[in-house]
């Protein structure tokens, strides 16, 4: 399997060639996506973009998730696309990664494919009628895992400087 690294500028420059981050493959995307559970959908409403967390699940090279009446619903199906993007750390290795998923979303209707949905054993974490299932079919996976980087070597003394009200 071959990998792209990119490499950071800063890195690159002073000598050290340490991959900055790794473009991962797609089925490396979707081995990710399935061992988490909640994402970030980004829609597009009212002329602006919005987000809405959402639990999801991964369902044979698609994405699933349940939601009620709601801005979300009607900007999920509305014509523009969506994405989901979700992400995770290792906290022993200090290694982080973050996926998005873009495409086209839509209800999930047919009585056999309500029933195949329902099986994904797919909980809210919200309260309320979440009697919504939606489906997107991506036209777009990427992602990227990368070293996170200690916070001393990004720290600069304006960090603590006293703040005008406070903050």
């Amino acid at each position: 399997m071959l990998r792209r690294i990119l490499c950071d500028m800063t890195n690159s420059t002073s000598g050290d060639n340490t991959p900055a981050t790794e473009v991962l493959e797609t089925n490396e995307c979707w081995e990710l996506l399935r061992g988490v559970s909640v994402g970030r959908l980004a829609v597009w409403v009212d002329n602006h973009p919005d987000i809405f967390p959402v639990n999801y699940k991964v369902d044979h090279g698609t994405m699933v998730f349940r939601t009620g009446e709601g801005t979300k619903l009607h900007a999920a199906l509305g014509d523009a696309p969506v994405a989901i993007e979700a992400d995770g750390v290792d906290a022993q290795t200090g290694v982080a990664w973050s996926v998005v998923v873009k495409g086209q979303a839509s209800a999930v209707k047919l009585t056999q494919d309500v029933l195949d949905t329902i099986g994904l054993l797919l909980f809210p974490w919200e309260a309320g009628q979440k009697d919504q299932f939606i489906r997107i079919v991506p036209s777009d996976v990427s992602g990227r895992r990368f070293k996170v980087t200690p916070p001393v070597t990004w720290w600069t003394p304006l960090d603590d400087a006293p703040t005008a009200r406070g903050e």
